[in-house]
């Protein structure tokens, strides 16, 4: 495939040939921002796939990673550094979980944002049309970092442009910066992710320049996960020793005209209406 970043990269791990045969396998995919969300917010699909035959999980890392932070042994390093380093994380990552392929489209931020929105989105469905998923995750519209949002509606609307009977069957909006535990039970898709629960450290490790620069990701995303599965309900005992939440984001690719400011606000309004409805109870 050609894609519109003169720096895009393209990894099959197995060195599956040609590259479209690798993409055509693809059951799940996870469309994201940075080199390692992946990994946070698309476990499921990673541990779903991992080993299982049939399944193949392909990832789609849309930014290039400049503006990471840096420290220790990555402190001086430069933006053009810092994207190599990431890219050839990113491809260790896929090597260890044995994704079918890893895609990295190296746009910048301001450039998912706005400045090649159109581009961004035009290769997003040129995936989505090369690999047909079944099951795609991608960041949920309530995140708290800007260019998740952006990378999200870039996603939606790729989606969208495909006609209705290439649309895959489940779409997810994941954790990454804004965690999901806010949601009503009702309205959360939960995600079990106890499935290879090793897996989880080994991908994360990859990422030393984000580990060493300060971010112990690896810690944080198991003690939540464990958290996700206690908490979740007061009243039972856990089905699930892990669980990452997400958003079912499937009904905005079956109706095209469900506004997505609506279908996001929702969430928040029933989260409203909860806790009012709770303390007027017991007044």
């Amino acid at each position: 495939m050609r894609f519109r970043h003169s720096k895009a990269d393209v990894y099959v791990p197995d060195q599956l040939e040609p590259i479209d045969s690798a993409m055509k396998r693809v059951t799940h995919l996870g469309i994201v921002s940075h080199q390692d969300d992946l990994e946070i917010a698309a476990y499921h699909g990673i541990a779903e796939c991992f080993q299982e035959e049939g399944k193949w999980f392909g990832g789609v890392v849309v930014s290039n990673g400049a503006g990471s932070p840096r420290k220790g042994p990555y402190e001086k390093f430069t933006d053009e550094q810092m994207q190599e380093v990431r890219r050839r994380e990113q491809r260790k990552a896929a090597f260890v979980g044995e994704y079918g392929v890893m895609i990295q489209l190296a746009y910048t931020s301001d450039e998912i944002k706005q400045s090649r929105k159109v581009d961004v989105a035009a290769d997003i469905k040129d995936i989505l049309v090369a690999t047909k998923p079944q099951v795609v995750y991608l960041h949920n519209p309530a995140d708290r970092h800007d260019t998740h949002v952006a990378t999200f509606l870039r996603c939606l609307e790729a989606l969208r442009s495909l006609p209705k009977e290439d649309r895959p069957r489940e779409v997810y909006g994941c954790e990454v910066w804004r965690k999901l535990d806010w949601l009503l039970t009702e309205d959360k898709k939960r995600l079990s992710v106890d499935k290879y629960p090793h897996m989880l450290s080994a991908l994360l490790a990859v990422f030393d320049s984000q580990i060493s620069g300060g971010k112990r990701y690896d810690l944080a995303e198991l003690g939540l996960r464990q958290a996700n599965a206690t908490y979740f309900d007061s009243h039972t005992t856990d089905e699930k020793s892990l669980l990452t939440f997400a958003m079912d984001l499937t009904p905005l690719i079956r109706d095209d005209a469900m506004d997505v400011e609506e279908f996001t606000l929702g969430f928040v309004e029933r989260l409203l209406n909860d806790v009012r409805d709770r303390l007027r109870r017991y007044k």
